[in-house]
């Protein structure tokens, strides 16, 4: 049996002189050291949750915002949420003393939990890239339904529960003298380049004649600023857990770098570096998307720095419909231009008859 103890299990160093049996902790941090990390990791536990609930509120509140794009941005902000709540302080905790003070049910559930949650940010994101790919490559094939996107979301939730599972299954707690470790001990000896060029030509470069042309081309800004949002998502999710991975893989190599006495410093900076990419997100949103920028103006409104005007209130609210015509000189058409309220600022809807 292959037996995966915490990244930090080299932590207790076993003495024995003229027959006298010692332990101690070579990773033991002064308290002022403790209460920074602790504010550090605090930090993102309170801005995560406060800035993923605000998100969901935007959205659900408010009839114009409730999207397909935006459904699966409710349900990426709610596995961050739950990422922070359920894994950051505990796991912290644990690092710090390198000792598993919670109790076996807690193991396996922090084993299980945040893992089904990090899942389901992964098949979000991957779930509004497909979004994106359908609204602007075959802009005028149906959207999909709300009904459709919410049993979506919860084929989302029950793949990351599936995948999630073995590691609650094989979780379990062991007591090392003078110490517990939560750890999973496995069975056995083991523990669309072309698409994306078709999307940035057809989103970048793509132009209709006639006179509803600069009005389509307002809704292909639209949809860039929301593909370039999303672009920065994957990339910051990217980059937060890049570190964290890798310290794993060099481990797997070489486990002598977890008895170094610099390791508890530089686990405790990539995994808050990992952490902190449930916290980015609403800031991304807010930075880069007028809506989610008025949303947030509402929602912390009673804050004496925050100023909400008439403009924002018609950004959450009003929906626009716009009627235009063309003769082309081949044929008599008629190009429709709406700005739907299933999805009003990303898509639009472009029909030709003949």
């Amino acid at each position: 049996m292959n037996t995966t103890l915490d990244p930090l299990s080299a932590s207790l160093l076993y003495n024995e002189e003229d027959g006298n049996k010692t332990f101690s902790n070579l990773f033991e941090q002064p308290d002022w050291q403790v209460a920074l990390w602790a504010i550090a990791y605090t930090l993102i536990v309170i801005v995560s949750v406060v800035g993923n609930v605000t998100v969901i509120w935007i959205i659900l509140a408010h009839k114009r915002m409730r999207t397909v794009t935006n459904f699966f941005i409710v349900n990426l902000a709610f596995s961050d949420a739950s990422m922070a709540t359920f894994n950051t302080v505990f796991n912290f905790v644990y690092a710090l003393h390198n000792d598993w003070y919670f109790g076996l049910g807690y193991c396996k559930f922090q084993n299980f939990f945040p893992i089904t949650a990090m899942f389901s940010s992964i098949y979000s994101m991957a779930a509004i890239a497909v979004d994106r790919y359908m609204a602007i490559i075959h802009p005028l094939k149906p959207r999909l339904s709300s009904t459709t996107t919410k049993v979506l979301i919860g084929l989302i939730w029950a793949v990351a529960f599936a995948l999630a599972f073995p590691q609650c299954y094989y979780a379990s707690t062991k007591f090392f003298f003078p110490r517990t470790v939560c750890m999973v001990e496995w069975p056995g000896d083991y523990g669309g380049k072309h698409q994306l060029s078709l999307v940035g030509r057809r989103l970048w470069g793509s132009e209709i004649p006639g006179e509803a042309s600069d009005h389509y081309q307002n809704h292909i800004q639209a949809k860039r600023k929301v593909v370039k949002m999303m672009i920065v998502v994957v990339m910051t999710f990217a980059i937060c857990w890049l570190p964290y991975h890798i310290y794993f893989i060099l481990g797997s190599f070489n486990k002598d770098i977890y008895k170094q006495h610099y390791i508890q410093q530089v686990y405790l900076t990539i995994f808050w570096l990992a952490m902190s990419s449930t916290m980015y997100n609403p800031i991304i949103y807010c930075c880069l998307n007028q809506r989610f920028r008025s949303g947030f103006r509402k929602a912390f409104q009673c804050c004496p720095f925050v100023k909400i005007s008439e403009e924002d209130n018609m950004e959450l609210q009003h929906m626009i419909t716009l009627h235009m015509r063309r003769s082309f000189r081949t044929e008599t058409a008629s190009v429709v231009v709406r700005n739907h309220a299933s999805d009003p600022e990303d898509t639009t809807s472009t029909l030709i008859k003949a």
